[in-house]
Parts: structure tokens; sequence; C-alpha cells
């Protein structure tokens, strides 16, 4: 008999005796449900697709905290890999539309993501630099360095 996920603690939950880490509790909800929502496109995907989409499970399950450094003992090059994963997951969601960086640094940093906000900016120009994604103010591409409010879009190299 298959049994319902049963908390261990807010970390973990136990999914017929087996372990898994539990999604980061402190996404808000509206980001977490992008995520999730993305999260299952990507598993269907993968029974149609196979191997060739699995980036984007493994992109969600970071961004949400499943995978990676664990979202309770954060380090530096955790937390970056959340972010870039987080773009890139937004981004799949919203294939038309554009992430704003301060959603990046609520999905990772929680209640405490304005500490996070120059970081997720720092990605987001260093993913332009490589091509994966654009950096625009009003619509249009701006150079590296730019100020004011910025919005991040899918660049020519972005990868589906």
């Amino acid at each position: 008999m298959t049994r319902g996920p049963e908390k261990d603690d807010e970390r973990w939950i136990v999914v017929d005796g087996r372990r898994w880490r539990a999604t980061d509790p402190h996404i808000p909800d509206r980001l977490k449900t992008e995520l999730v929502a993305e999260l299952m496109s990507a598993r269907r995907a993968v029974k149609t697709d196979g191997d060739a989409v699995r980036h984007r499970v493994q992109d969600a399950k970071v961004a949400l905290g499943e995978r990676g450094d664990p979202w309770w003992e954060p380090t530096e090059k955790g937390q970056h890999a959340r972010l870039v994963a987080a773009y890139r997951t937004l981004l799949r969601h919203r294939p038309e539309g554009t992430v704003c960086p301060s959603e990046p640094a609520r999905i990772v940093g929680g209640e405490q993501w304005r500490r996070l906000s120059p970081v997720s900016r720092a990605v987001a120009w260093e993913l332009a630099e490589e091509g994966s994604l654009e950096v625009r103010q009003r619509g249009e591409r701006v150079e590296a360095g730019a100020r004011g409010a910025i919005r991040v879009a899918r660049g020519p190299r972005f990868v589906p």
C-alpha cells in the first residue's frame, strides 16, 4: 500500500518510508506556484522527449531548494546556483514574459530577499554576458551596468 507524504521536520518529507528534501518553505506562494507548474511541465516533457529536457527538471528542483546545497544552510555558491535556476525556470514558465531580479531573490532569500537583490542583478548580468538572458529597460536591451529598474528576458542562447 502506498502512503502519502508525512512530515519528518520542515526540511524533509517522508514518502513510502523514503526521505526527500522538502521545498524551501520561505518561497512566496505565487512564485512557488510558478516553479511547481514548470516542474510538472518538465516532468511531462521528460516522458515524451526523454533526457533532452531533463535539465528543466533539474533547474526547477534546484530553484525550489529540493536539490543542490540545502536551503537551510545557504552558501554563496548554492545561492548563486539557485538564482540561476530560478531565472531559467521562471523564464521557461513565462516564454514571452520577463522576470524582475527581485523574483529570484525572493525565491532564494525568502523574507531576507533584499540582501540578495544586488547578487540577483549580478547573476542576471553574468547570464546576459553569456547570451542566455537579456537585460532590458522599458523593453529595450541594455548594456551591463545600466542603472535603474531592469527586467530579464530570454536571450539568444537560452535553452528552453
